[in-house]
């Protein structure tokens, strides 16, 4: 008996309208080659300036917060590579405010599928993956450069920080689309906890007056992101609030900004009523 398969993907499991409607997005961003290379390219150039950013303010200072240039790097790389790859993923998103405004969402609730589900897989931004590839080579120097004791405690440190810093900003984004439902033309101030967060988890935790720490190490944990495993792995003791221990508990802060994302997202399309078309 021969398997059907559409896209990869074997045809009549719940993954196949998903994996059909991605393939279809990624053609249609290949199909015109100049515009792509052109977003691409302002993708990437986005990417080196805000390592720029960092790599001047480090050129002065040179030791910020306990942190030298060195540990920088490896800051900056898991920070932006964790935001890059959501954003890759989940970052369109934003796009949730056009959609209300001019009643295409409504069309979404005619499909057999979650909502959620239908608006993180009806795109995808290739474009962005040159934004994480300036962030993952920025942290590969990073983890060259310092002095890291590479037991499997580190390694393991490594790949769950990584993989949390992912689920913790796609779970922001979540977080930011279920509030557009009741601010509609809110994206100004969501975007301050999105793009702001990713600001703030590139930056060292430990110049943060108390109530910056609070606010982004538990209320909207991106200290779990970098800044935390930063500080751990290179044996630091961390500052007051922000213990480099704390670093191991990366993926409660993950669980924590999902929980969040839910129940804003299933608040926020109850309290939708259609687009008024």
């Amino acid at each position: 008996m021969v398997e059907t398969r559409i896209d990869g993907v074997p045809a009549g499991t719940w993954l196949t309208p998903y994996a059909a409607v991605l393939r279809s997005r990624i053609r249609a961003q290949r199909s015109y080659r100049l515009s792509f290379a052109s977003e691409v390219f302002s993708a990437f150039l986005i990417g080196i300036v805000e390592f720029a950013e960092v790599w001047v303010i480090f050129h002065q200072v040179r030791v910020l917060g306990g942190l030298d240039m060195d540990a920088a790097l490896l800051l900056f790389g898991l920070s932006n590579t964790g935001f890059a790859l959501a954003q890759v993923l989940v970052g369109h998103l934003d796009s949730l405010p056009t959609l209300i405004r001019q009643g295409t969402l409504d069309a979404y609730h005619l499909r057999p599928q979650p909502l959620l589900l239908q608006l993180i897989t009806g795109d995808i931004s290739l474009r962005r993956l040159a934004r994480a590839a300036v962030a993952i080579v920025v942290l590969g120097i990073g983890l060259v450069r310092n002095d890291i004791d590479w037991s499997l405690g580190a390694f393991t440190l490594l790949a769950v920080t990584l993989v949390t810093g992912i689920l913790l900003f796609a779970g922001i984004f979540v977080c930011a689309a279920g509030l557009q439902f009741y601010l509609i033309d809110g994206a100004e101030l969501t975007n301050s906890f999105t793009y702001g967060g990713s600001f703030a988890a590139m930056q060292p935790a430990s110049v943060f007056p108390t109530p910056l720490k609070l606010l982004f190490g538990f209320a909207i944990p991106v200290a779990f992101t970098a800044y935390l495993p930063t500080i751990a792995l290179l044996g630091l003791p961390g500052p007051e609030l922000l213990p480099a221990w704390l670093a191991w508990l990366a993926p409660l802060a993950a669980l924590w900004v999902w929980a969040v994302a839910f129940w804003l997202w299933r608040s926020g399309t109850r309290h939708y009523q259609g687009g008024g078309g």
